[in-house]
């Protein structure tokens, strides 16, 4: 026998099962399922995912032995049903449905009534005695067929009944009567023919092939490949397809059709949630057609269906072990169900229906564990935008930080500042800049027009937890005239944005948002994760308010502290750039020495708020010329300050900028040709560190060379720290532990990670810098083309915003390796973006690295993700284990 394409499921029996969602997709294997268990399931067949595979890989033929199964099916379908398919006595109908393996709106949506046409829909008049109810069949038919295989709009076949209803002076559906409803099936059939240039089909055997093939097309329609996309699903999976006989939820009072929950899928409660329609078909609850009744009131009106209904749907959670979202109509007092699957639900309900099923000893800590997304972690700790609002969505950018945020629009960082006395804010860039940081800090989001997962805007949001869409190319700003152009509308300074870091969306005008709630379960399911993780979580902060949030959100460290962002400040930016504008050493230090004490008291307050756990810094990194004016009239201004002539200042602005800036004089390349900024650091790391101590407060300062290529490079800078070091603990007569090491982001620092090693105490992978350098690819303009690479399957996913484990991770796997060989006791971590994206978390568990470093408000979603990794990783073990 060849290959079996088909399976059937019914009465009791199922050639498949629950396990078998790869082949049969999520509802076959679930309607297979029940099936067996012995719940009232109209019988049918599943088409094979593997089917939907050979159509794309045969130019959408089907394969040789697929006819003779299909046709066999339903003929056993007939036998199980007592009816024929295409009679136009007693015909059998049956609804065609889509299915993959994972729940994707989006896909195909239903056909029900499959098999009337203009004789048959007389003898299920004639048979049922019912006439109204099978011409209201056929009318809902010929629209579901002609929309969903036909592609003819459905507002063709609404406006037809819309207009009938009108001039009847009715408002529902159920308020026409038989002669209605057969005007209407002229009406649509004329609409068909003129919309696609042929009859409708009468030969229900052409029905079912046109229907059938329609599910497999829907597999790679826009809205199905969108879905995939955002939530990492491959294209290759397939869909199934489900014919089933139907059972019919309009055939008067004592019928109805509805959907529910187990558990309530927003809040998580435990409590039968869903509601119903009598006499009504499966899509008039769906689509609002009529307004449907929570279902509690099923037990008034059908008390022995409604405690069936519970019996059934309680049996199927135990069975599952999970939340079922299920589908069921009642045919004449006879309940039957369509579909059983785990339900989608809010972050907030998967917590709490997991940590409830613990309780009760359905599943264990670590099945619920991996019962939530790690990303999902987001909904809990940003404000969402409020689902019942209608939204007049304008541009669509890159979700670079997640959440909702509504604010007048401002065009530069100083009126931010000065607006958002008044009111909430949304700071409306082209892109931003280092010096932009006073005002990224007082609005409520951030939107830019160029940048990408990884520029300055999306870095610094997510730090702050601040809402960010970056990279919306649509919208043309225009910061002179403080205005921002998109689809011909003009939105000047002032005019109400919001923007939905999370989807990439900026809607116009104010939206209504809802602040999270992070509930006691959150805590408790959050402890579960750190006690089966081994990998540590620590957070990328540069100031004691962000590492407070970061230690509420269970960091154990700062992974990175850029100490650039601490010379922005507007106190502190003067002295700075003298220090850039210094004609010799001496002028360079009496800079220095004012800017000192600033980053003392910096590193005092981080150290401080850590309360022992390790603080990595790292000394300056970006290229001197961002710290100086941009224009003339900037220039003009900082001369006005700080007395040097515009001209000079202008002139070292043009000396100092580079054409590449991303591998120009930058990191540690900077503190090799002025040390003394170097000692300033060090020496304010270390003084910071024995003031505490003397207080008697435990401190860990890492101190971290950015940039290091060769050993040599760091040998030179860590020379300078520890000579610095010596003579700071003498003059304050005491001894700090403190920590020398380097960023691994150039790829021959990667490579020769084993020389580095011997003066490195530890590495952090500063995975940014890696992976544009490992690609070439420049990280705030690569936006421009990414995406088109990733559609195109050029690429899995932006290399920016989950670590490429092909390519750059192959980098990352040869340092830590080369590393641990130089010297046993590195210690190893990452602190770029990656550092709280799921999928990399896990990757830098499985290379062996200590620690992850991400912004304060990832430090969740990267806890969880570490804790998922080793449980993968035992599921992984016991499989191979099973194989062998």
């Amino acid at each position: 026998m060849g290959k079996k394409y088909v399976y059937f499921f019914g009465k009791g029996k199922a050639d498949g099962n629950g396990k078998m969602k790869d082949l049969l997709g999520g509802k076959g294997a679930g309607l297979a399922e029940m099936s067996r268990s012995g719940v009232p399931v109209p019988p049918g067949f599943t088409i094979t995912t593997e089917v939907c595979n050979y159509f794309y890989e045969n130019k959408k033929k089907l394969p040789k032995d697929f006819k003779a199964q299909f046709d066999q099916s339903i003929k056993k379908l007939e036998g199980a049903m007592k009816k024929k398919f295409g009679s136009t006595e007693d015909p059998l109908l049956v609804s065609v449905r889509s299915g993959a393996k994972f729940s994707m709106p989006g896909m195909m949506d239903t056909i029900l009534n499959l098999g009337l046409n203009d004789k048959a829909v007389e003898g299920l008049a004639a048979k049922t005695g019912n006439t109204r109810f099978a011409w209201d069949a056929y009318r809902r038919f010929i629209q579901m067929y002609g929309n969903v295989v036909m592609g003819i709009e459905k507002n063709v076949f609404e406006h037809i009944l819309e207009a009938k209803k009108e001039s009847k002076g009715v408002k529902n559906d159920t308020d026409l009567d038989t002669d209605d409803l057969k005007q209407i099936v002229d009406k649509y059939k004329a609409a068909y023919k003129e919309k696609t240039g042929e009859d409708f089909p009468q030969d229900p055997y052409v029905q079912l092939c046109g229907a059938r093939d329609a599910v497999f097309k829907s597999w790679m329609n826009d809205r199905a490949i969108h879905y995939r996309k955002m939530n990492k699903i491959p294209d290759d999976l397939g869909t199934g397809v489900n014919v089933q006989a139907m059972v019919f939820g309009n055939m008067g009072s004592d019928s109805g059709t509805g959907v529910g929950f187990t558990r309530n899928p927003s809040t998580g409660d435990k409590m039968f949630y869903g509601e119903y329609l009598t006499n009504a078909q499966g899509e008039d609850v769906v689509a609002g057609v009529r307004t449907p009744k929570p279902i509690n009131e099923l037990e008034k009106e059908m008390p022995g269906v409604y405690n069936q209904l519970r019996g059934i749907t309680s049996r199927l959670e135990k069975h599952y072990k999970d939340v079922q979202d299920f589908e069921f109509t009642i045919e004449k007092n006879n309940l039957y169900m369509l579909q059983t699957r785990n339900g989608k639900r809010t972050a907030q309900a998967a917590i709490k229906i997991a940590t409830q099923m613990v309780k009760e000893n359905l599943i264990s800590k670590e099945e619920a564990l991996m019962r939530l997304q790690p990303e999902q972690i987001d909904q809990l700790l940003h404000p969402v935008i409020d689902t019942n609002e209608k939204l007049n969505v304008i541009a669509k950018g890159l979700p670079a930080s997640p959440g909702a945020a509504v604010g007048q629009a401002v065009f530069t960082a100083d009126e931010a500042v000065e607006k958002a006395k008044n009111g909430p804010v949304l700071l409306v860039r082209t892109e931003t800049c280092p010096d932009d940081i006073h005002g990224m800090e007082v609005a409520k989001g951030i939107l830019t027009a160029r940048g990408g997962m990884t520029s300055h805007a999306a870095v610094v949001a997510r730090g702050m937890g601040t809402p960010c869409v970056a990279g919306c190319e649509a919208i043309k700003v225009n910061e002179t005239a403080k205005k921002f152009e998109v689809k011909g509308k003009t939105y000047n300074e002032g005019d109400w944005v919001t923007i939905d870091g999370s989807t990439g969306n900026v809607i116009d005008g104010k939206v209504k948002t809802i602040e999270p709630e992070i509930s006691g379960e959150f805590g408790v399911f959050m402890k579960w994760a750190d006690a089966i993780r081994r990998l540590g979580v620590r957070a990328n902060a540069d100031i004691p308010r962000d590492a407070k949030k970061a230690l509420e959100f269970g960091a154990q460290g700062i992974g990175l502290c850029r100490t650039e962002h601490m010379f922005f400040a507007e106190e502190r930016l003067p002295f700075m750039q003298q220090m850039i504008l210094a004609e010799n050493e001496q002028e360079r230090r009496k800079a220095l020495d004012k800017l000192f004490p600033f980053q003392k008291e910096d590193f005092k307050g981080l150290l401080k708020e850590m309360k022992g756990y390790g603080v990595t810094i790292r000394t300056l990194d970006p290229p001197l010329h961002e710290f100086l004016p941009k224009t003339r009239e900037e220039a003009q201004e900082l001369s006005n300050k700080i007395g040097i002539p515009a001209d000079k200042i202008w002139a070292k602005s043009h000396e100092l900028h580079e054409f590449n800036p991303m591998l120009g004089h930058r990191g540690c390349r900077l503190g090799i040709t002025y040390p003394e900024l170097t000692e300033m650091q060090a020496k304010a790391i270390i003084a910071a560190a024995c003031e505490l101590a003397k207080e008697g407060i435990k401190v860990i300062p890492e101190i971290m060379i950015p940039l290091v290529g060769s050993v040599a490079e760091l040998k030179d800078q860590k020379a300078v720290v520890v000579k610095i070091a010596d003579e700071t603990m003498k003059e304050y007569g005491v001894k700090v532990k403190y920590m020398v090491g380097t960023m691994i982001e150039v790829p021959r620092g990667a490579v020769t990670a084993d020389e580095i090693a011997r003066e490195a105490e530890f590495f952090s992978f500063g995975t940014n810098d890696l992976t544009q350098m490992g690609f070439g690819f420049s990280r705030d303009d690569a936006g421009k083309f990414i995406k088109i690479y990733v559609d195109k399957k050029i690429m899995k996913a932006d290399p920016f915003q989950t670590l490429d484990q092909d390519g750059i991770g192959q980098l990352v796997k040869i340092a830590v390796e080369k590393g641990k060989k130089a010297r046993k006791d590195i210690k190893l971590g990452i602190c770029g973006e990656h550092g709280g994206d799921p999928d990399s978390v896990k990757f830098c568990h499985r290379v062996g690295l200590n620690y992850v470093s991400c912004s304060p408000f990832r430090v969740p979603i990267a806890r969880l993700a570490a804790a998922q990794a080793v449980i993968e990783g035992k599921r992984a073990k016991k499989k191979n284990g099973k194989a062998k």
